[in-house]
Order: C-alpha cells, then sequence, then structure tokens
C-alpha cells in the first residue's frame, strides 16, 4: 500500500511514515504524571494529551487520522461500495406521520439527495396548504455539524423558538423566528441546554442553561423582544449532581422543572397562563427516591414513582397539596413489570411497560375498568406507542413495531373497536426482501446462573451454526438505558456477508427492570462486563460463531465496555470497535471540572471515597492495559465531544499500543470537528459505519471476490 502524505510531527511525539516501505504505527511521547490517591499511586503517561489548545495535541490527533487512512487505503473501494449498498437502502423522500398540537398538524420530511429533513404543518386539516416552518437544508450551509436540538411554538402559533448546535457540544443557540414575516427576532441566547417552553401568553418562554462543564443548572425566563442580558432567573441548581430540565402537560396548563440525579428527583410546576408565576415544590428531594409527573387531569397530577415500587407506579395527587403524603395509588405496581410510560385520556389510559426484556402495551377502559393487551408475539422486536394529537377525548393511539430486519411499521389503533390500520411501512430501497432474514431471541446463562437475553439477526440461507460465521456483538449496559433491537438497515450490508448480529442485553440496562439496571452499577458494575463475555462465549458454545471470529462493539459506555472486556479476554474476540468510549474512569471521575463527572457518581461511584475508588481501580479500563496480546481495535473519538472527552480514548490507543505483545491493529479515528454523536447529516454519518465494518470485515480475511473469509491469522 502506497501513502500520498503524512503529517511532519516532531519524531518524538508522534510519527507517521514509512521506514523501508512498512507503514510504522504512531508513537505517542510519553510525560509522566503521578497521582497519589488513597495511598495508592497512579502514573498516566499521556495526560499531557488533555490540552487541545496545545498544537501537539491537535498535530497528534492528525497524526492519527493520517495513519488510520493509510492503513486502510487498500480498503477504499469496498468502502465506497458498502457506504453505497448502505445509502442505497434509506428512503430519499421520506416523511414523517403528522401529530396535532394547539390545531395543527406537524410533520418533517426529507428531500432526496438532502442531509436534513426539513420541518412543516399544516393548520386545522391535512389538505391545507403546507408552510415551512425551518428549512433546515438551507440553514445547515456552510457548517460541518448542524443540530436542531430542540424547537416549541409559541400557543399563538406565531413564533417558533428553535435550538441549535453546530459544534456536537450540547452548546445550543436559540432563535426566535417570526412565522408570519419569516424573520428573527434580534435576541438570541447561547450556552442553552436544548430544553424550550411557552407559557400561554405567546411572549414568555422558558429555558436551561449550561454550567462550565456543560451541566444544565440554570432555569431563565425570557420575554421576546426584549434583551436576554434582562432575564429572570427562576431557579438554580447548586448541587453539581444535579441537573435541571423543562417539560409541560399535554394541555400546557402547567409547566414542569425537573431536578434530579441519576437516583433522585425533585420537581416544582408553573403555571402555564401567569407569565410571574412562581415555581411551586411538588416533593423535597429524599434519596433514592424517583418521580416525575406525567400528566394532569382535573385538579390532580399523576405522578409516575418509585415509591414502594421498584419498578414505577403511577399515584394521583392534589395539585393544592402534591406532597408525597397525599399521593394515592393510581396505576399500582407490578414487580415483574417495568412500568415505561403512562397517557391519561378522557375514557381511557394507555400503558406501557417493559416485561421479560419486551414491551406491553396495555389498555384501559374508565367507563368499566376493563383492559387488555395489544399483542405482539415473543420474538425480539421493539414496540413504542404515541398520541397522535394532543386532544383529551382522543380515542385513538398509534404504535410502532419492529425488529432488527424488519424495517418500523406505524400503525394507528381504535381503543374501543381494537381495529388497527397500516398507517405507514417505511421503505427499504435495493430491493430489500426481509423474509431472507431472520430475527431471534435467545438467553444466554452467565457465570452467576443468571439469564441473559440476546436478539439475534442473521441471512436464513448464509446461517451454517458449525461455528463457521463472524458475528458482530453489540451492547451498551450503563444508566438504565435498553439496546432494543431496532431495525439496522445498515447491518444488512454484514448480514449479506456472513455476519451474525447480536445485540447482549446486559445487566446495566432496565431490559429486565429496575434490579436489572441496579445489578450493573456501582460496586456491581463487573456483572455489566462479565454478562457480555458469558453472552459471547455462550454464542461460541450454540456454534453461532467461534472466538477468533467475534467483533466486539460498543459506542460511548459502551465503548467503556468494550475496554473493559478487552482487559478482560483480550483471547476471546477478533475485533474490537470502540466508539467514542470513555476509559480513564478514575482520572476522569476525581475531575469535577469535566461534563458529566459530578451527575454520575451514582452510577459509577465517587473515586475520592475509598469504598468505590477501591472497586473501580480493578476494572477502569485505561488503568487495567497490561502487557497482552490485543485484538485488532478500531477507535473512534469527536474533539467537540462534552460527554467522552477525545483524549480518553487517545490515551487508551497510545497504551494498549505500548503494551501489545501481538501484531494486531490499533487505529484511532478523530473527528476534528464534531461530538459526541458524530456527523450530523444522514448520508454523511454513514461513512464511518462503512469504514468499521471494512476494518472489521478486512481484519477477519474477507474476499470480496470471492465471497469468502480466508482463515483469520492467529494473534
Amino acid at each position: 500500500m502506497q501513502i500520498k502524505y503524512c503529517f511532519l510531527v516532531s519524531l518524538f511525539l508522534c510519527s507517521t511514515y514509512y521506514i523501508s516501505g512498512q507503514l510504522q504505527t504512531p508513537v505517542t511521547k510519553k510525560e509522566a504524571k503521578i497521582f497519589t490517591e488513597h495511598g495508592n499511586q497512579r502514573t498516566d503517561d499521556y495526560f499531557w494529551l488533555r490540552n487541545r489548545s496545545d498544537s501537539n495535541v491537535i498535530n497528534h490527533l492528525k497524526a492519527e487520522n493520517a495513519y488510520t487512512e493509510a492503513y486502510l487505503k487498500h480498503t477504499e473501494d469496498l468502502q465506497k461500495k458498502i457506504y453505497d449498498e448502505i445509502v442505497g437502502r434509506i428512503e430519499q423522500k421520506y416523511e414523517s406521520l403528522p401529530f396535532k398540537e394547539n390545531g395543527y398538524w406537524y410533520y418533517s420530511r426529507f428531500e432526496e439527495g438532502k442531509q436534513y429533513a426539513n420541518n412543516y404543518r399544516k393548520k386545522g386539516m391535512m389538505n391545507a396548504q403546507e408552510e415551512l416552518l425551518l428549512d433546515v437544508n438551507e440553514l445547515s450551509k456552510g457548517y460541518k455539524i448542524y443540530l436542531l436540538r430542540d424547537w416549541a411554538l409559541s400557543r399563538t402559533n406565531d413564533v417558533l423558538a428553535y435550538a441549535i448546535d453546530t459544534a456536537g457540544d450540547r452548546r445550543s443557540i436559540l432563535y426566535f423566528k417570526n412565522l408570519k414575516t419569516g424573520e428573527l427576532f434580534p435576541e438570541k441566547i447561547s450556552n442553552a441546554s436544548a430544553n424550550i417552553v411557552w407559557t400561554n401568553d405567546a411572549k414568555t418562554i422558558y429555558y436551561v442553561l449550561n454550567d462550565y462543564t456543560v451541566r444544565p443548572y440554570k432555569v431563565m425566563r425570557h420575554t421576546l423582544g426584549t434583551d436576554p442580558k434582562n432575564d429572570q432567573e427562576i431557579y438554580s441548581e447548586k448541587d453539581s449532581t444535579y441537573g435541571v430540565s423543562l417539560s409541560n402537560t399535554r394541555d400546557n396548563h402547567y409547566i414542569f422543572i425537573h431536578s434530579g440525579s441519576t437516583t433522585t428527583s425533585e420537581v416544582r410546576y408553573l403555571n402555564a397562563s401567569d407569565a410571574n408565576a412562581y415555581p411551586v415544590l411538588i416533593q423535597q428531594r429524599e434519596k433514592d427516591l424517583l418521580y416525575a409527573p406525567t400528566n394532569a387531569e382535573g385538579n390532580l397530577f399523576y405522578i409516575r414513582t418509585n415509591l414502594d415500587a421498584k419498578n414505577f407506579k403511577i399515584v394521583s395527587a392534589p395539585i393544592a397539596n402534591p406532597s408525597k403524603q397525599n399521593w394515592k395509588d393510581f396505576i399500582p405496581h407490578k414487580p415483574n413489570a417495568l412500568l415505561q410510560r403512562v397517557e391519561v385520556l378522557k375514557d381511557y389510559i394507555v400503558i406501557q411497560r417493559k416485561e421479560n426484556g419486551l414491551n406491553k402495551i396495555t389498555i384501559t377502559n374508565r367507563k368499566n375498568n376493563a383492559s387488555y393487551n395489544i399483542d405482539f408475539g415473543n420474538a425480539a422486536y421493539v414496540a413504542n406507542f404515541s398520541l397522535p394529537t394532543d386532544e383529551y377525548n382522543s380515542d385513538s393511539i398509534r404504535y410502532s413495531y419492529m425488529t432488527i430486519t424488519n424495517p418500523n411499521a406505524q400503525y394507528g389503533y381504535n381503543l374501543s373497536t381494537k381495529q388497527k390500520k397500516l398507517l405507514k411501512q417505511d421503505k427499504v430501497e435495493g430491493n430489500y426482501n426481509p423474509d431472507l432474514y431472520e430475527t431471534i431471541r435467545i438467553w444466554a446463562t452467565a457465570t452467576d446462573g443468571t439469564k441473559i437475553p440476546v436478539s439475534l439477526a442473521y441471512k436464513k440461507s448464509l446461517l451454517k451454526k458449525d461455528g463457521s460465521n463472524p458475528l458482530y456483538l453489540y451492547a451498551y449496559g450503563s444508566y438504565g438505558a435498553n439496546s432494543e433491537p431496532f431495525f439496522n438497515s445498515s447491518i444488512i450490508s454484514m448480514l449479506d456477508r456472513g455476519f451474525v448480529y447480536a445485540i447482549a442485553h446486559i445487566r446495566g440496562g432496565q431490559e429486565l427492570g429496575r434490579e436489572w439496571y441496579e445489578n450493573g452499577k456501582l460496586l456491581k458494575k463487573k456483572n455489566t462486563f462479565t454478562d457480555y463475555v458469558d453472552a459471547a462465549q455462550y454464542l461460541v458454545k450454540e456454534k453461532y460463531t467461534s472466538s477468533h471470529r467475534i467483533v466486539a462493539n460498543g459506542v460511548s459506555a459502551g465503548g467503556m465496555l468494550m475496554g473493559a472486556i478487552t482487559n478482560m479476554r483480550p483471547d476471546l474476540f477478533r475485533v474490537v470497535i470502540a466508539e467514542v468510549p470513555w476509559m480513564d474512569v478514575i482520572t476522569d471521575m476525581f475531575d469535577a471540572s469535566l461534563p458529566l463527572t459530578t451527575l454520575e457518581y451514582d452510577e459509577w461511584g465517587d473515586p475520592n471515597k475509598k469504598e468505590y475508588y477501591d472497586y473501580m481501580i480493578t476494572w477502569s479500563p485505561l488503568d487495567n492495559v497490561k502487557k497482552v496480546k490485543y485484538p485488532s481495535i478500531f477507535a473512534t473519538g469527536g474533539l467537540n465531544d462534552t460527554q467522552v472527552p477525545y483524549f480518553s480514548p487517545a490515551k487508551w490507543v497510545a497504551k494498549v499500543r505500548e503494551n501489545n505483545l501481538g501484531t494486531n491493529p490499533v487505529l484511532f479515528k478523530v473527528n476534528m470537528g464534531a461530538g459526541h454523536g458524530g456527523e450530523s447529516g444522514r448520508f454523511e454519518r454513514q461513512k464511518l459505519i462503512s469504514m468499521k465494518y471494512v476494518f472489521a470485515l478486512d481484519q477477519l480475511g474477507w474476499n470480496e471476490q470471492t465471497k469468502t473469509y480466508v482463515a483469520p491469522r492467529a494473534f
């Protein structure tokens, strides 16, 4: 392979060059920084990479990108082919189903060849004249990243407030557009979180500011047409382990200020019809008490809470005195089912729970208290309901249904007749036939006997179940976030090349309820890692794959999972793809100036407390890199990432290379202009997906001409 150029960086820092025709791995400068913590000493040789204002750091990241590009140069044709396949499946002209709010139908639409969806509305009826709200494709011109984080209409429907992030760092600018004239109001508000709620007077808006760690912490009130310097502070969260957000009831009678940590909530409400309203506390924070109002009806709030209900229940509370001593059970707790969402309508209650790892939707008729479930079977699927309008007396809902290999279908469902109607079936271009593929769910057994659900997808004609199939194993396992088996059109390119695609629903998520989450955090965090390893070993045992054919993949906290399992079992995985991975757990959790650190003490533990430090030091990916033969590694990062700083994967990659006793490549691809989510355009983001897939295929010995895998080399 040939390299056209290289970045000339001081050789003691990082070199990307050829010696005797061989591509040389970057060598990162070592500059020891010693930490002394609880009587223990740690050394970080790559701490200097944190300083992004240092030109040496930027040159280092550019050199890493040059090395990655050079290493994968011979795969460019296959990258282009797979990119074309993925983009070729995208429904070029796509329009969302409309939803009705305050007399208007709102929807978005992608036009053919465009990166972004534009936003539209029609007044009263869907056959009314279309009105363009935001031409995002036009607004995004000149920007590498353009994220519409949030938007909200005034109650008079003539002013649009919207939040734009052009760096990917979660710091938004708020704009206000006059929909009658199409012009912007002169004021704009910087450093806002993506959270906007209007009062009912059509000129007052609430928003949230970030602090220097990008923690949303301060609620402000702005009057349209005035200087934001004069905005009034409504609430400020002093506790750095809490963040703030806003919401409102469906009828916009009330606005809620949510203040919460991972395990504790505190909520205040405002009268949305009073532009000078003062926030009223619902229930004072108590450790481990979670609650959030979901609906208001008459003189009652309906509140989702874990009070004496690990998997949550709904209580009613009088608005005049909503503290917990006045809470009454409205929808009782079910110990074996996580209550996710409830909507209260005039004649019906719609409940969504996760039971046995699958979503269940239950309808209750309020007149006769009769209940029934919408049946989805028992395959690995995703089902969610939504309301098509903001009307309290509605007798209809919508629900969506998909699997990994079956694209999303959206149905209208009449709550009284139980009749359903297919409203929209997402299209997959390129002659995709879902009947050629299969999605199933199996249960792996963990070392401690726990059963772990695993979703699998494969092309029927290519599954041999003799251990010869390569397998792509994805997982997340943190924050109680579920790894749902969503339809994934990009993975088809791997299924068509013989891969089995697997999602391990490991502890740390909430697939099997709140306890599933609690058993994968803090002093039980290692369950997340061992579950993943055990799931991989089970898939080998059942001959879906072999250890030298497994591609491990995770993103963000799932990327941290990749670091942990790579240290634990480097022999079990052939390829590890760690996307925006958080690897330097101890150092970052000691640094309260970093984004997210203080907000996450209840997730990972506070290392200032020796009990948590002693446990975290045993699994922190960067601190447990050792001298072994590592699998092939592809890591990514974003220079503007305020959730996982770029230097976390950068340091991990350098330390793995330093300790790697094998010859497998360790690559690092950093986006120099994006944040945690990478590229914002729907086509542009597919380039990195294609690159990571091709890296895996190349390491497994895929031959695109013969459509076969050459036996992977030993390592």
